[in-house]
């Protein structure tokens, strides 16, 4: 039987800061009496991995339709570089309290210390109160001395560089920066597959034992990119109903669309996987030239790479994040 777009399984992530936009600007069922703050939307993460929840293939692991389609889900390239894992995960995050400072290392720290991939990674802001900030990088180049110094004598904000967030902002996150959402964001996160996170800095936050939280200082250390950046925000420019560029980089490229008509997608050229996240509006997938999946607000469809060409059609204006490899 041919594939079809796949919907999967939300995998629901319990932390500290999470609270509830999730559900009531996302539309998720989450979890009664727990403060979920992330939903993984498509996950190949060890023990994270998958499940399709839509069509013939519903009950299946992401890894396991994989194993069977090969290049017709991921694209060729996909598949002899990372075979049965999928290499991206797809996430929303809604930060009800601050998260922690943290980095994460990159491919080649990640595999010598972890076996594993490193994480870069993007946001898109889906929505922010009013004078919300997060955290990007440092506010002026500074070395391995300062830093520790800050560390000590707990000022490490001092030298950090904040952002206000707003609705629509994008923010490229690569290995080696460190960052943090702060309370009052709900974004859209896309990044390698890799669950490595050094903990730099928690607000003295404990835990539900009474805890600190652990901090991984000397990981991070080796991790941390230095350097100032002039600009951390990344600029786009809009357009209706075609893609246009928000990131591009080696390890995905992140398209909007915004939509206020029927149309015609062609990936033809493209050999990857196609993953939509829609963060506003509803729209309708029309496939094999009569099969159609409907996409609402908060839902997050895979593409595979053997579908050639698509038709969305909106039922009000609809924003979509649309990514793949190339």
């Amino acid at each position: 039987m041919s594939l079809y777009p796949l919907k999967f399984e939300i995998i629901y992530k319990e932390k500290i800061w999470g609270g509830q936009k999730l559900n009531t600007l996302l539309q998720k069922q989450l979890p009664k009496d727990i403060n979920i703050g992330e939903t993984w939307e498509i996950s190949g993460v060890e023990a994270n991995v998958s499940i399709v929840k839509n069509g013939f293939l519903a009950g299946n692991s992401l890894a396991e339709i994989i194993e069977i389609y090969m290049a017709d889900l991921v694209g060729v390239k996909n598949f002899d570089k990372f075979g049965l894992e999928f290499p991206l995960l797809f996430k929303f995050i809604d930060a009800h309290d601050d998260l922690s400072i943290q980095v994460h290392p990159n491919d080649k720290l990640a595999l010598e210390r972890h076996n594993a991939y490193g994480k870069s990674e993007m946001w898109y802001i889906v929505d922010a109160e009013e004078n919300a900030k997060l955290i990007t990088g440092f506010n002026k180049k500074t070395s391995k001395k300062e830093y520790l110094e800050k560390m000590n004598s707990n000022k490490i904000t001092d030298i950090l560089n904040y952002e206000t967030a707003k609705q629509g902002n994008v923010f490229d996150i690569p290995a080696g920066r460190v960052h943090a959402i702060c309370k009052g964001i709900l974004l859209a996160e896309i990044q390698q597959t890799s669950d490595i996170t050094y903990r730099i800095y928690d607000w003295d936050r404990k835990d539900v034992n009474g805890n600190n939280r652990e901090l991984h200082t000397d990981l991070a250390l080796d991790a941390l990119d230095f350097n100032h950046y002039n600009n951390y925000k990344s600029e786009y420019k809009a357009e209706e109903n075609y893609p246009y560029s928000l990131i591009k980089n080696k390890y995905f490229t992140t398209n909007k669309i915004d939509l206020t008509k029927k149309a015609t997608f062609d990936y033809f050229n493209i050999d990857s996987f196609v993953v939509y996240m829609c963060i506003e509006g509803e729209f309708d997938i029309t496939f094999n030239k009569t099969e159609v999946i409907n996409i609402t607000k908060g839902e997050t469809v895979l593409i595979p790479a053997e579908m050639d060409e698509i038709i969305l059609i909106p039922k009000v204006y609809t924003q979509i994040l649309e990514v793949f490899i190339e």
